[in-house]
């Protein structure tokens, strides 16, 4: 294994153990600079995979409700309410994510043939062709990233990521 170098997060945290010496490394220094390369990974990919989807024509909004529609299986159609609950999102914030999605071809809004006055959302052949292709270039961009970790590190770094993630489902941050 080659000896990694000091890097941006290295330097912080020896400005922390420096200017605060009072805190203790492993305690409190060592998860700063854990969390810090989280945030700083997930920072730049984001970045990166933002501008790839917004080559596609889709921002981070659009991308998410298409994604969620895609994932409901043909006929790849959902109503208002379903996409909503499904995004965790209030419906006046849907709005305009569908007005966007519908302007651009990628969906169309239908009458909901059990309700009449509700709303049917259907993804287009267009809008399935996007959000496929979104997908696979973000996953090809993601393995990128992955690209200096074995197969083995990538498994440790999922359960250990995975482990961490149900830790905050069963904490409350006030």
């Amino acid at each position: 294994m080659t000896a990694m170098t000091d890097d941006a997060v290295d330097r912080i945290i020896g400005q922390w153990h420096r200017e605060m010496p009072e805190l203790d490394f492993e305690r409190e220094l060592e998860p700063m600079a854990l969390f810090g390369r989280i945030h700083r990974i997930s920072q730049k990919l984001g970045a990166r995979l933002h501008e790839l989807r917004a080559r596609k024509g889709l921002g981070r909004n659009e991308f998410d409700v298409l994604a969620t529609i895609r994932r409901s299986g043909e006929p790849y159609t959902l109503s208002p309410k379903e996409i909503s609950a499904a995004m965790m999102l209030s419906s006046g914030g849907l709005t305009g994510r569908l007005d966007k999605l519908e302007a651009a071809g990628f969906v169309e809004r239908l009458p909901d043939p059990g309700d009449r006055r509700g709303l049917k959302v259907r993804m287009t052949g267009l809008g399935r062709e996007v959000i496929e292709d979104s997908v696979r270039i973000g996953v090809a961009a993601q393995n990128e990233a992955l690209s200096v970790l074995s197969m083995d590190e990538r498994r440790q770094l999922g359960a250990l990521l995975k482990k961490l993630h149900a830790g905050f489902e069963d904490q409350p941050f006030d």
